[in-house]
């Protein structure tokens, strides 16, 4: 199931792999990924899959969620999916409490004495994942797990939520999408060692160009 979420990613367009060309992310990081799982939902067989997958994994946790949550904002019509296939309400969360109004972080049903399982499209560094994950407790959550579709793997994110003492798990990892791609024959293993240098030390890749 982990290689055809990786395959989806990939034939949908939602991750594109560029070690020559490297892409600028929103903070002026050289990057050779590039990642928009939000192309996946104009895929029906492919969002179907997804949403199939994030069920199955929820249901074989060692959490037993009362609540689902979804971060927003791409995170939410996965949370939907996910709800409305395990029976479950659901909710949303902010990063940061909305500027007006009452100034909510955490929309829907209250967290309050819940198990939450909060879906995440994507986790980079994992500093939004924690914020919303900390609004979640700060409404009285109890067993709280993060589930995303896709990882990148940096050691920055395992760090950050190691410390923040938030567990999670991906659908698919960098590691499974690179694998994928140079079975298909979508990067060459040139391409597949410069990517494995990048995960490693992103920044000293960036730097590097």
């Amino acid at each position: 199931m982990i290689q055809d979420i990786a395959a989806a990613l990939l034939e949908a367009g939602a991750v594109r792999l560029s070690p020559e060309k490297p892409f600028t992310w929103a903070s002026g990081l050289k990057s050779p990924i590039y990642c928009d799982n939000r192309q996946l939902l104009g895929f029906p067989a492919a969002r179907s899959e997804i949403a199939a997958a994030l069920s199955d994994s929820i249901l074989a946790g060692d959490t037993r969620p009362s609540l689902i949550a979804g971060a927003s904002t791409a995170g939410i019509p996965w949370a939907s999916l996910a709800a409305d296939r395990l029976g479950l309400p659901l909710a949303y969360v902010r990063p940061q409490p909305k500027s007006h109004g009452m100034g909510r972080r955490v929309e829907g049903p209250s967290a309050d004495k819940h198990s939450v399982v909060l879906i995440e499209d994507l986790i980079s560094t994992g500093g939004s994942s924690i914020k919303c994950a900390e609004a979640l407790r700060d409404e009285g959550a109890g067993a709280l797990e993060i589930l995303a579709l896709f990882t990148y793997e940096l050691p920055r994110a395992e760090a950050a939520f190691a410390e923040a003492g938030i567990r999670w798990r991906a659908l698919a990892t960098f590691s499974d999408l690179v694998n994928k791609a140079v079975e298909t024959g979508a990067i060459t293993r040139a391409a597949q060692e410069s990517l494995a240098v990048w995960r490693r030390d992103p920044e000293g890749w960036s730097g590097s160009l």
